[in-house]
């Protein structure tokens, strides 16, 4: 019979038997859903007639750390779907008290067992979105887009699937409850929360992924390779699912904030009342697949301080990540490579508008942004932005996208386009080329032009993986609306790895051996076939034991070279006999470092999980260019004594020694505890303190003459270093309550005090504090 004859048939047929079995064991990956009318309570509980029409996906295999073998857990997950919305139910079955669930905000529970379920809804296998839940229902969820960009270093070169974007908030139900054979999870995921294609049937792309955290194991219905180019690419499918309806999409969510700041002023401590705060965000589904979003003085909503990050290197910019649900809401659709879209440097825009969505195969994004004169190099200019992201696969393996991006104010400007393609074959194999060009105009300055431009070849084998990747951005390259981290050099990246596997139960589960050789050129010297700056190889071993723990040991074999525009601003001051003189600063040559590093990460027990970086050795000190003895030491713990509270620490540190004297150049460290009590599910109090203490000694030229070292300041005077120590202790209070995205009340208190000495807790200042309070309620058209 004709194809469509055939699948109706089969949908009809399925609907009517009790339990249709799909194993994923066996290869039944395209599962026909039955369509059923009936309401349901989503309550956990999976005993309502309905459940029983549902199709069934069963026999799961293991696919982390090792793939190939049956699940150790049996897993069986129950779906159909009304007219409104899929829905998913999940018997998990574990060991007696091998369970970990426990009370926690959304996002902040893959610490405990949980489900993850991927859907393809435009089935082109590189791009899902991710609905979670832990045993008691708590919500995870974000978005999938394979780019094919694979890490290397400490823990080798990364094989698997890529990480999910937890950033994105979607609005769907679950609920969840542990019982003696495991636990269950019922999900409902409404159409309203997806877009798809403009068709009377769909096909979906598909998988159940769940993690066990006592075994350290993930089980996947789909029995997936991890040595394989694409994962989502290697996904089930769900067919046939007909006359579904969204309705009208229309969500509406005003927000108010309104925040009180305190800081010193010249004879007392003074608060400033801003007022009242009124923004809000609007989203319309214009089409099944097309979105429009639009926002009015978005909130930026920083309810947590950004974490402070260790600079080892100060020619490194670092990124933080986007917060704002204006800019989160299809952000996937934005994805580039080389860092060209990084709203945050959109400040405080007063209004802004986006389209994205899918029209004829082709993804398009359009991002149009007025900011604040706050973001303008004139301070009285409006800088507006607009971004445009345009993919189209031309086979379910080949992908090619432009983008352009704009930041025009007055007679300035920055405009940014380009185009990338990326490839994939034969299973493992995988390519991505993008080239980029440069415009921008100042005033009485000459127009700048120039390139980015990048390449890599992958090779995902089980045992065999390999990774090379050439790019440079050129001196006069500038994007105002993208994050470059370091700009004007070009970089070459190898990176070979090499896995054994133990036998199935075996104490050591894998070895992966990973060999990276890398070289950093200044640009100008890359394109005229100088030296390059930076010369690395890294050697590192990676081991997954049984139970979840993993380890690794790496030996890092360097040089760095002089970078004279790092220090064009140092002078030397000589003393010989009784003269003083100032002289540049130069420099030695080359430096060349040999460090070790152990890491360490235990599995999540049922109250305590674990892991540490430790990096020893002789490394570079930007401070004075000089060779030095390194320690940078980091290490996160968190404890969970009960299902509702979770306190979390870390503790960075990282200090610079002088070989001549083992005097120490410079020191940071910075302690952070966060604890968390989890009132009920929606509603949590939240309590952070961090200490952040750097110190520095008085600088001296320590490779050559001994002498000082002089800065030029802001007036152009050279300056005798002198030591310095900041020491900073932020506190945070934060009572939450969403019950949903999009309906949240938030009201904290922020502190900053500083003290001279580091950890005395004697004669503490205080800087600045605040109140701050949000609301929002999300309106969903029914």
């Amino acid at each position: 019979m004709p194809c469509a004859a055939a699948l109706l048939f089969c949908i009809v047929s399925t609907a009517h038997l009790p339990f249709a079995d799909f194993s994923g064991r066996q290869g039944r990956l395209e599962v026909p859903l039955p369509r059923v009318t009936s309401a349901v309570t989503i309550d956990g509980q999976l005993d309502e007639a309905v459940w029983q029409q549902a199709a069934r996906l069963n026999e799961f295999s293991r696919y982390a750390p090792t793939d190939g073998d049956a699940a150790d857990d049996s897993t069986e997950v129950l779906v159909w779907y009304s007219p409104t919305a899929l829905h998913v139910g999940v018997r998990a079955y574990a060991q007696p008290g091998s369970v970990r669930a426990t009370l926690a905000d959304r996002d902040k529970m893959f610490n405990d067992d949980y489900i993850g379920i991927f859907i393809g809804t435009f089935n082109d296998g590189r791009q899902a979105t991710v609905f979670s839940a832990n045993p008691l229902g708590v919500q995870g969820d974000g978005i999938v887009v394979e780019s094919g960009q694979s890490s290397s270093g400490f823990g080798g070169l990364s094989v698997g699937r890529e990480a999910t974007d937890i950033s994105p908030d979607y609005v769907f139900q679950s609920k969840g409850h542990v019982t003696d054979f495991g636990y269950e999870i019922e999900f409902r995921i409404p159409f309203k929360s997806l877009t798809y294609q403009p068709t009377d049937m769909q096909s979906w792309s598909f998988n159940v992924l769940r993690k066990v955290q006592s075994r350290g194991y993930e089980y996947s219905w789909v029995p997936a390779k991890r040595a394989a180019a694409s994962y989502i690419g290697q996904h089930g499918h769900l067919v046939g699912l007909t006359e579904l309806s969204r309705g009208l999409v229309l969500d509406v969510a005003p927000v108010i904030t309104r925040t009180i700041n305190g800081a010193p002023s010249a004879t007392n401590y003074r608060y400033a009342d801003h007022p009242f705060k009124v923004g809000g965000n609007v989203r319309w589904g214009i089409t099944n697949n097309l979105t429009l979003n639009g926002t009015v003085q978005p909130d930026f909503a920083e309810v947590e301080s950004d974490a402070n990050q260790l600079v080892t290197d100060p020619r490194q910019s670092i990124r933080f990540p986007e917060r704002r649900p204006f800019f989160l809401d299809g952000v996937e659709q934005f994805n580039v490579p080389s860092g060209l879209v990084y709203t945050r440097r959109i400040l405080q825009p007063v209004a802004a508008a986006k389209v994205t969505g899918k029209i004829a195969g082709t993804n398009i994004a359009l991002l149009s942004a007025l900011d604040d004169t706050l973001g303008s190099l004139s301070q009285h200019d409006r800088p507006l932005y607009t971004i445009l992201r345009v993919q189209r696969d031309f086979t379910p393996a080949a992908r090619l996208g432009v983008i352009y991006t704009g930041k025009e104010e007055g007679t300035s400007y920055n405009r940014v386009g380009g185009a990338d393609f990326r490839m994939n074959w034969r299973q493992v194999y995988s390519a991505n080329v993008q080239a980029v060009w440069s415009a921008t105009a100042r005033p009485n300055s000459p127009t700048l032009t120039a390139p980015l431009w990048s390449a890599s070849f992958s090779r995902q084998g089980r045992r065999f993986g390999a990774r090379y990747a050439l790019n440079g951005v050129a001196d006069d390259f500038r994007t105002a609306s993208g994050f470059i981290s370091r700009p004007a050099i070009a970089h070459l990246n190898t990176d070979h790895r090499y896995t054994l596997f133990g036998a199935n139960g075996a104490l050591l589960e894998n070895t992966t051996f990973d060999l990276v050789l890398s070289g950093t050129w200044k640009y100008q010297n890359f394109i005229t076939r100088r030296d390059a700056i930076e010369k690395k190889m890294h050697v590192n071993l990676n081991y997954a034991f049984r139970g979840g723990w993993r380890a690794g040991t790496s030996v890092l074999i360097e040089t760095f070279g002089f970078d004279p525009q790092l220090y064009a601003n140092y002078a030397i001051e000589r003393h010989r006999e009784s003269t003083i003189d100032t002289i540049p600063f130069t420099g030695v040559g080359r430096i060349g470092n040999l460090d070790y590093v152990v890491t360490l990460t235990t599995p999540q027990f049922k109250h305590f999980g674990f892991n540490g970086l430790f990096v020893w050795g002789r490394d570079e000190n930007f401070n004075e260019w000089a060779p030095s003895n390194i320690g940078y030491y980091s290490w996160t713990a968190n404890y969970r004594p009960s299902p509702r509270v979770r306190i979390d620490g870390t503790y960075l540190w990282l200090f610079y020694d002088r070989p001549s004297d083992d005097s120490r150049t410079a020191e940071t460290r910075i302690p952070r505890v966060k604890l968390e009590y989890q009132v009920t599910r929606a509603f949590f109090v939240r309590l952070v303190g961090q200490y952040t203490s750097n110190t520095r000694d008085v600088l001296r030229d320590d490779t050559r003459t001994n002498d000082p070292l002089l800065i030029r300041n802001a007036q152009g005077v050279y300056v005798l270093t002198r030591a310095q120590s900041f020491n900073d202790l932020q506190g945070d209070v934060l009572l939450s309550y969403t019950p949903s995205p999009g309906k949240v009340l938030f009201a904290g208190y922020r502190s900053l005090f500083n003290e001279a000495e580091p950890f005395r807790f004697q004669d503490i200042t205080r800087r600045t504090d605040g109140f701050f309070v949000k609301a929002s309620y999300l309106f969903r058209a029914r």
